[in-house]
């Protein structure tokens, strides 16, 4: 009786892709159609690289633009609620634009308080993400081997549950009922439940909680490149190892610690859900007020002005992040 050879699974999948794909590539379609894109001037390299370019001119650039379009609209009643930036009369076409609408965002104090107020919620919860990031991110770094991807997983796990499903159990962790309550006055610790709940503190307990793994692996991708050799030459030369790693650790680190910050400050800016569900009511957050502009007022001209003001406000942040991610690229790549 003949002998049983063992394949591995990955092998099997290697060799059946590499079929397929030969398959492909010999077939009359494939060699009719790179015949073509060849007379057009289209390398394989520019069709690839066409296609994030084309994702974003679909998702970001046309949305973007009909946002700036309205923006300059006027308010009406009627679908859309807006009037037309451009219409035919005496056979020209004549431009209407309403700059009224970013003029009053200057003027109307609702605005820029919105706008003062998350970006210090934002702020204050991308400074608690990075006291409870760095650490984490440097122990994982430092950890061995073994461990060092069961920890990276159990960051990442959260992910697996829905956005909205995660900020409601807080709902139930908080609230006057709540386990947090409940333990604290079952061990005696307190004789009535703690107000957590429509708070200032539940709001940045969901923020810091939702994008603290944004904060992590930035961090976690910077501090594991890193040459501890220069640490034992630090110690060698007779620095603590508290100074060891203020004069050597931090500053090589500075690329991830700004790449996680923006990762939280930019998408914390606009944050909706979080404030809506856990903040209470004086929690003046500019995409509450957003979605009040649009769908409660109906004020999508408005509501335009302010997307577009948040966008150009955030255009900085999102530079500064490009840039260090420039960086850490360079830095790979030596």
């Amino acid at each position: 009786m003949g002998q049983l050879s063992y394949v591995p699974l990955g092998q099997r999948i290697s060799s059946g892709l590499s079929q397929i794909l030969h398959i492909c590539t010999d077939s009359p379609t494939y060699r009719w159609s790179t015949s073509i894109l060849r007379k057009l001037g289209v390398t394989g390299r520019s069709a690839v690289i066409a296609v994030p370019w084309i994702w974003l001119l679909l998702f970001f650039l046309i949305p973007f633009v009909i946002v700036l379009k309205i923006s300059f609209a006027n308010t009406r009643l009627g679908v859309p609620p807006y009037t037309p930036l451009w219409e035919w009369a005496n056979n020209a076409l004549q431009l209407k634009l309403n700059v009224q609408n970013y003029l009053f965002l200057a003027k109307d104090s609702l605005y820029i308080d919105a706008f003062l107020s998350s970006l210090k919620v934002a702020a204050i919860s991308t400074i608690f993400c990075l006291l409870l990031g760095y650490p984490m991110a440097y122990g994982i770094a430092r950890a061995s081997s073994n461990w060092r991807n069961t920890l990276l997983l159990l960051i990442v796990l959260p992910f697996w549950t829905s956005f909205l499903v995660r900020v409601y159990a807080w709902i139930g962790l908080l609230r006057n009922n709540g386990l947090i309550n409940n333990t604290l006055m079952a061990l005696g610790i307190i004789d009535e439940p703690i107000v957590m709940m429509q708070t200032d503190f539940a709001m940045y307990i969901g923020i810091v909680y939702s994008y603290l793994p944004f904060m992590i692996l930035p961090l976690y991708s910077n501090l594991e490149k890193h040459d501890n050799t220069l640490l034992e030459a630090a110690v060698d030369l007779g620095a603590t190892p508290f100074r060891a790693f203020l004069r050597i650790t931090l500053p090589l680190s500075m690329p991830g610690v700004i790449a996680g910050s923006m990762l939280v400050f930019i998408p914390a800016v606009g944050e909706f859900v979080i404030p809506r569900l856990l903040g209470g009511t004086d929690s003046l957050m500019i995409g509450r007020v957003l979605w009040d502009e649009f769908f409660s007022n109906r004020n999508w001209p408005g509501a335009s002005a302010v997307a577009i003001l948040l966008l150009l406000v955030l255009v900085l942040p999102i530079m500064v992040f490009q840039r260090f991610q420039a960086q850490e690229t360079g830095a790979a790549h030596k």
